[in-house]
């Protein structure tokens, strides 16, 4: 059902491509001064930034991501959220002799609520400290579960000595802790593989592609460039093993296999939930391909001179699309979600901005052009005083882009500066909108009783 609605999607996209033609100012220009043909100025089967997970909006949402870190630099976590078919929440609504992999809508609905609850706990609650921004990414596993990419900005860095109050990446202690022991043993153990499940689809080449087992460390270290190593201590250092059935066999696992994770996320959401120190603005490179990559695909392609400027059709060949995904789409959730607001400015040559028209404003297009975000900011230098004072990639924190009107609107919110009429609103200010009283009641509504009982009494420890 979902792959009839993407076509009819695409099949309007081009079908009104019309209304999508765009070219240079100065091309289009010089085309109807010098009598060009009309019907081929702009002439290209374009597939829009506007549709979600084409390449155009790929591209964009990574320039997102580049303008956080050129803010803030590095982010400080990394965490991955994996949808848990165990959920009571999804387990209580199947119908008698159904399993999960009939109830894909079941599935989307509850790791949609849950995602709100994780950011809710993360945002609201800031239980890593106050946020400063936040993105994130859905993606499928090949057996249709979803899970989610979260790229967090912290306003008070977390230091190296603070990492092993955050971040564990041990068996915790069953005497101590049952609960978290059945998660972590449950959720967290990654393998083994090797020798001992060869088969497993990790292994390339004989090698686990995730660069399983660890070693074995009594400290966390951060030297090296990409994530730190965390303290994972052996038996005889105190470290907890645990006997598992690996392949019909009873295998002894250490804390070698170990996922890191957060105690307190575990705990709530019962589930895979990978929590990673950014330890180097060096890791956004391999941290950004998870928020920022395509659909998965395989294409063999004939040349074909029709085809050759045909974005719809480069995005069609092998497309692959989950039943989990279907449905997620179907239910329009979002795939990509960010805080704060990325205002795109654009940078062009004199005449070179991109112009959008069709066969009946073509004349008018040409005669004169539309503003850009750039060309109006020359102009508000002319007679605003203060915006000479302003950085173009300041301009949006004192202004707001009227698109109907194609100018700079002076903010009516915000901090107010002095001696101008001008209202900052800067970029991650007021992520935190509620009180830390009402995020609780906004999230207490989304989790089970237990869950948010463990975290009343964890905040009242604290």
């Amino acid at each position: 059902m979902y792959a009839k609605i993407e076509t009819e999607r695409l099949n309007y996209i081009r079908f009104n491509q019309s209304k999508l033609r765009s070219e240079e100012y100065i091309h289009l220009r010089d085309a109807i001064t010098n009598d060009g043909n009309l019907n081929d100025i702009g002439h290209l089967t374009i597939l829009p930034a506007s549709y979600i997970g084409s390449p155009r909006h790929v591209h964009e949402y990574a320039q997102d991501v580049m303008s956080y870190v050129r803010k803030y630099g590095r982010p400080d976590l990394f965490i991955t959220f994996t949808c848990n078919p165990k959920w009571s929440d999804i387990q209580n609504n199947l119908f008698d002799g159904q399993s999960t992999t009939n109830r894909h809508d079941i599935n989307a609905r509850v790791f949609r609520q849950k995602l709100e609850a994780l950011m809710d706990v993360i945002v609201k609650l800031r239980v890593f400290g106050e946020v400063r921004c936040y993105m994130y990414s859905i993606e499928w596993q090949k057996r249709g579960l979803p899970h989610a990419h979260i790229l967090i900005w912290l306003v008070r860095k977390i230091t190296p000595d603070e990492i092993d109050n955050i971040i564990l990446a041990e068996i915790p202690n069953q005497t101590i802790d049952q609960e978290l022991f059945e998660v972590v043993t449950k959720h967290m153990i990654h393998g083994p593989y090797g020798v001992l499940n060869i088969n497993s689809p990790c292994m390339i080449d004989g090698k686990s592609s995730k660069r399983y087992s660890r070693a074995l460390t009594s400290d966390t270290i951060t030297g090296n460039d990409g994530y730190p190593l965390y303290r994972r201590r052996s038996t005889e250092d105190n470290g907890q093993s645990v006997m598992m059935n690996i392949r019909h066999q009873e295998i002894i696992v250490d804390n070698r296999w170990v996922v890191p994770y957060s105690q307190l996320l575990s705990k709530i959401f019962q589930s895979h939930i990978n929590v990673e120190y950014c330890n180097s603005v060096k890791s956004i490179k391999n941290i950004c391909k998870y928020v920022n990559k395509g659909s998965d695909m395989a294409v063999f392609e004939v040349p074909d001179a029709d085809n050759r400027n045909d974005e719809i059709t480069r995005y069609q060949m092998g497309r692959y699309v989950s039943s989990n995904e279907a449905i997620w789409r179907i239910f329009a959730f979002p795939l990509h979600e960010r805080h704060p607001v990325v205002v795109h400015l654009a940078v062009h040559l004199e005449n070179g901005q991109r112009v959008y028209f069709t066969t009946e404003n073509i004349q008018q297009r040409a005669a004169q052009p539309l503003a850009t975000t750039l060309t109006a900011f020359f102009r508000l230098c002319e007679t605003d005083t203060f915006t000479r004072s302003l950085l173009y990639t300041d301009v949006p924190q004192y202004y707001t882009w009227n698109t109907s009107s194609k100018e700079f609107q002076r903010r009516k919110q915000g901090t107010a500066v002095d001696g101008h009429p001008v209202f900052n609103r800067c970029f991650g200010e007021n992520v935190n909108d509620s009180s830390q009283q009402r995020g609780m009641f906004l999230f207490a509504i989304a989790i089970d009783e237990r869950s948010r009982t463990e975290i009343v009494r964890i905040f009242e420890n604290s």
